[in-house]
């Protein structure tokens, strides 16, 4: 019967083209299954086949837990007392086993037990063919759609199956039984019923490898495709750079006559692209993600991440597009937050930032409106410059004398020193419930507190427009905070 295994075991590898040790393990399973069979469905045996001679044996076995855990399963479970009164030593997370009377290799042929083998045999066909997709190293994946499922596609691409799901379609795209069609893999979700393709036709990575499909100078890495951004269906934004300064990147994936960009169009349903020039200065390449909207002037606030670009008024529509969709794909593409603004709303935003300066330097130097105005016009916008900025500098000043520099950078330092020890101080009687916060630090609860948000339930009420509002702090971490204090107040009102 021994023999009979093992020609068994070679027959189903070379048939199904997958790994002997596969099969022996199916076959084990299969062993195994029969054997808790005729004891109880609630043992766990492990059966053992010899490669060599195909001889197997079954075991019973006992899983060690320790001392104070609950049993729950006293029919394959011990504590680490009982068993150790077995075999002295035995370790928490090691089995007792006991030798069992397998049965008849020639008995089993029972539906249940050929079913495990078959089930087993078949993962391994289908991790095999994943295998040897991911091997190819591919990310744009072509297939024929197999079949409709509310909505959501089912791709077949060789012997894999990829599921495009509804809102990963472009929106009124038409697409129906036996059309070919490319979509981008987001990533592999592995089932019951195997391993699947997740795949995207919106993502703004799917026009990045259409380009690398369709221009010939990208897949060879003369020319980089940095960044994408979408409205999918509508419009799209590519950032290109050349690594061989002889070439033309924009034109390059242009092509003559637009053959190449018109071929990525119509993959998209008719989706518009921008051929922007990327730029490693983000002022720059701002400015050429906003075109064809010519830009006047431009301020970048590294703190925020943010620039406001000024226009003038007649390419103030251009800057914006059609409800903000120029700016807002510009944005999403370059990664900075971009404000377009009209000449008279910067020279209003410009006016109120001034004043404000100037009402600090009043306030914190003791000082009047002519002192300060003469700081602000000079460029000083924060006390820190004041107190610290290298002397000459400000000695070359022309209002102001040596003494009157020395007197305004002691009185900087002095309120910087002032405003510190109230922040320490301020940290001191924080509130612990607002610390206790997964990823608040001092400064910001804090601040919170001075702001009349002093306890988890004050911030979980706030929006978070608000709480971004109040801190100035990014978006992303205003949404977590939010988030994480909401938390336990959302579990409360489940139980």
């Amino acid at each position: 019967m021994s023999r009979e295994v093992l020609m068994l075991a070679d027959a189903l590898a070379r048939e199904k083209n997958v790994d002997l040790e596969i099969v022996f393990g199916a076959l084990e399973s299969a062993l195994a299954h029969a054997t808790k069979k005729r004891i109880s469905d609630d043992v766990e045996v492990r059966v053992e086949i010899d490669r060599n001679t195909g001889e197997y044996q079954a075991f019973r076995r006992w899983e060690v837990l320790p001392d104070d855990a609950e049993i729950e399963h006293p029919e394959r479970q011990y504590t680490l007392t009982e068993a150790r009164a077995r075999s002295a030593d035995i370790q928490v997370g090691e089995y007792i086993e006991e030798p069992l009377e397998a049965v008849e290799f020639g008995r089993i042929g029972a539906q249940a037990a050929k079913q495990v083998i078959l089930q087993k045999i078949r993962d391994a066909e289908r991790e095999q063919v994943l295998n040897d997709f991911l091997a190819r190293d591919e990310t744009l994946v072509t297939g024929t759609i197999k079949r409709m499922d509310r909505g959501n596609v089912i791709i077949e691409s060789g012997r894999i199956e990829g599921w495009l799901a509804r809102d990963q379609m472009i929106p009124k795209e038409n697409l129906r039984m036996g059309d070919r069609v490319r979509a981008y893999l987001q990533h592999i979700e592995r089932g019951s019923r195997g391993p699947q393709l997740v795949l995207s036709r919106t993502a703004p990575e799917f026009i990045m490898k259409l380009f690398e499909l369709e221009v010939p100078e990208v897949s060879e890495g003369l020319v980089e495709v940095r960044a994408a951004a979408r409205d999918p269906g509508m419009r799209a934004k590519i950032a290109v750079k050349s690594n061989d300064p002889r070439i033309d990147p924009q034109g390059t994936c242009i092509g003559v006559r637009g053959t190449r960009v018109t071929a990525v169009t119509n993959e998209l349903a008719g989706e518009r692209v921008d051929i922007v020039l990327w730029s490693p200065d983000p002022a720059q390449f701002v400015i050429n993600a906003l075109a064809p909207a010519e830009v006047s002037s431009i301020v970048v606030d590294e703190d925020k991440h943010s620039m406001d670009v000024v226009v003038e008024e007649d390419q103030l529509a251009s800057a914006i597009g059609r409800g903000g969709q120029n700016v807002r794909l510009a944005s999403e593409l370059t990664g900075w937050n971009i404000n377009i603004m009209s000449m008279d709303e910067a020279q209003e935003k410009q006016a109120e930032e001034a004043g404000a300066i100037r009402a600090l330097f009043m306030e914190k130097l003791d000082v009047g409106e002519d002192v300060a105005d003469v700081l602000v016009e000079e460029g000083f916008s924060t006390l820190e410059e004041v107190a610290y900025v290298p002397l000459n500098e400000m000695l070359e000043i022309e209002a102001f004398d040596e003494d009157t520099v020395n007197e305004l950078r002691a009185r900087a330092r002095d309120a910087l020193l002032t405003a510190a020890i109230a922040r320490e101080e301020s940290v001191e009687t924080v509130n612990p419930d607002l610390m206790s916060i997964e990823g608040m630090d001092a400064d910001t609860a804090a601040l919170l507190q001075s702001k009349g948000v002093k306890t988890t339930e004050d911030l979980a009420d706030l929006a978070v427009d608000e709480l971004v509002e109040l801190t100035e702090m990014d978006e992303e971490r205003a949404k977590q905070l939010i988030m994480t204090a909401r938390a336990p107040l959302l579990a409360m009102s489940g139980e």
